[in-house]
């Protein structure tokens, strides 16, 4: 029992404990509870302090944005309003300047309204008394007519019969005078005009020189394919020159063969059928004629190519197809070693050059500059003079009767009916006559280069010479130690005048002796 005493008594001491430690926690937590809620008021205090200060100074600077901005706004306003009031204020001005001009100029018309008046009306006064005057004139005039034809014996309209036959003969007298003279002026200044236009004309044109000949050289890798080209018993050269008509010379040139034919397209085919026959190896008289045959369509062909390609490097339009492959024709056509193609080229040009000159349609010469020797390419032999066969093709094709005329009567075969025949006469003297043109007049005037440079050297000092700008300049290079320059100016006269008495040469040769003296030194 005291054990059980002992026992409750230290249950209830251990409860009384227990409920001293709840209440005495209790009482704790309660302090810390009511301390942390006095700390958080006075947090959220702090907290809703800096945030009230935050938002006024968030507040100001907002403010002060806005008003910085609406100052800004208010500026651009301002501008704006001042531009408008300036533009305004520049137009009243215009308009109140354009309202002086006018009143000025109403004033002004008023004015002359007023002395317009004025003068109709002394002009109507003056017109009454003129009229008045030449009714008295009229009656003066009546009546002296009549004193006249009382005292000549003559009516007013036979004398004014009489008057005009002497005055038509003294107007035939003074027009006949008139003429003689313009055509006297005409013939000492119409040699000089033309000159300066054939000149002008030469000095625009730059070309080639077109020297052709009538040999063509086929050259051989060796002399073993002679022998196959001449096949077994000639029976290979033979088809070749039936087939092609050219003559073939095979002789002892080295790996040469020659090609003789006075056509060029003859040549052309012959040349280029050998080339392809020598490449394939097979020589014989079937495939000869199989590779001549398929030669001849490929340089109809070209001739067809080259005669567009030159139509249209010239700029000529609507011309008939057969001329067209008459003027590729032209290319293997040679006169007096000057290819035909390049010699109407240069014609076509002269042509254009020399009509825009004298005011004529330089199209229409450039046609029948082109055109004025398509009668040298006949497919067939013909005796009918190369200009009249021409004429009759471009009759035929549809030309116009100036080109017509102007190709027929180049060489003088028929009478010239336009300014454009004399036009295509002359160009094409030009061009067969230039230097290195034909072979007659190159040899010539090389030998007139040499003659020049060869009369600057049969004098004392020349120690060069050159002669340029084809025959019409002589420089002379001399040596500075034995001419002086008084001596080189006399020896420029006495070569002039050399030249002058020695040779025969168009237009003028202008001699100029030069002398220098040289002062060389190297640095080492």
């Amino acid at each position: 029992m005291e054990i059980l005493s002992i026992i409750i008594g230290a249950l209830g001491g251990v409860i009384i404990g227990a409920i001293a430690v709840y209440f005495w926690l209790k009482s704790n937590q309660e302090k810390d509870a009511n301390s942390i809620v006095a700390e958080a008021k006075k947090e959220a205090l702090a907290i809703v302090k800096e945030a009230n200060a935050e938002g006024e100074s968030k507040k100001k600077d907002k403010i002060l944005q806005a008003k910085e901005k609406f100052i800004e706004l208010k500026a651009e306003h301002e501008k704006v309003i001042l531009s408008r009031d300036k533009k305004i204020a520049d137009a009243e001005k215009r308009t109140r300047d354009k309202e002086s001009q006018v009143s000025n100029e109403l004033s002004k018309n008023k004015k002359l309204n007023k002395d317009l008046e004025a003068k109709l009306k002394d002009y109507d006064y003056r017109t009454s008394y003129l009229e008045k005057k030449q009714e008295e004139i009229d009656k003066i005039h009546q009546s002296t007519v009549k004193q006249l034809e009382v005292i000549s014996g003559l009516s007013a309209e036979d004398a004014k019969a009489q008057l005009i036959e002497s005055l038509k003969e003294s107007a035939k007298t003074d027009a006949m005078a008139i003429i003689q003279d313009t055509i006297e002026e005409a013939k000492m200044t119409a040699q000089q005009e033309a000159k300066k236009v054939v000149i002008s004309t030469i000095q625009r044109i730059g070309t080639e020189e077109a020297i052709d000949n009538c040999v063509s050289v086929f050259n051989l890798e060796s002399d073993d394919v002679k022998g196959r080209i001449i096949g077994r018993e000639g029976r290979n050269i033979r088809a070749l020159e039936a087939a092609t008509g050219v003559e073939i010379i095979v002789d002892d040139t080295p790996e040469a063969i020659i090609l003789s034919c006075f056509d060029s397209v003859r040549r052309e085919i012959a040349r280029l059928s050998l080339h392809k026959l020598v490449t394939d190896g097979r020589i014989h008289p079937a495939r000869i004629e199989e590779v001549v045959k398929k030669t001849k369509k490929q340089i109809e062909e070209e001739i067809i190519d080259i005669g567009k390609r030159t139509v249209i490097d010239l700029g000529i339009h609507g011309l008939h197809p057969e001329l067209i492959k008459t003027v590729g024709r032209m290319k293997y056509r040679s006169s007096y070693g000057q290819n035909l193609l390049q010699h109407s080229r240069e014609v076509a040009k002269l042509c254009g050059v020399m009509a825009s000159e004298l005011g004529l349609n330089p199209k229409l010469a450039k046609r029948a500059g082109l055109l004025h020797d398509i009668g040298k390419v006949p497919e067939t032999e013909t005796e009918t003079p190369h200009a009249i066969l021409g004429m009759q093709w471009a009759e035929k094709y549809g030309e116009k009767p100036d080109v017509c005329n102007a190709i027929g009567a180049h060489h003088d075969e028929i009478e010239m009916t336009s300014l454009l025949s004399p036009i295509i006469q002359v160009c094409d003297a030009i061009s067969g006559a230039r230097p290195g043109a034909r072979r007659q007049v190159l040899d010539s005037y090389i030998q007139r280069l040499k003659d020049l440079e060869n009369i600057a050297f049969g004098f004392n000092g020349v120690k060069k010479a050159y002669a340029i700008q084809a025959g019409r300049e002589l420089r002379v290079i001399v040596e500075s130690e034995k001419v002086n320059d008084e001596k080189a100016s006399n020896l420029s006269f006495e070569i002039s005048q050399k030249i002058q008495t020695d040779m025969t040469y168009p237009g003028q040769v202008k001699v100029t002796v030069i002398r220098e003296t040289r002062a060389v030194n190297i640095a080492k």
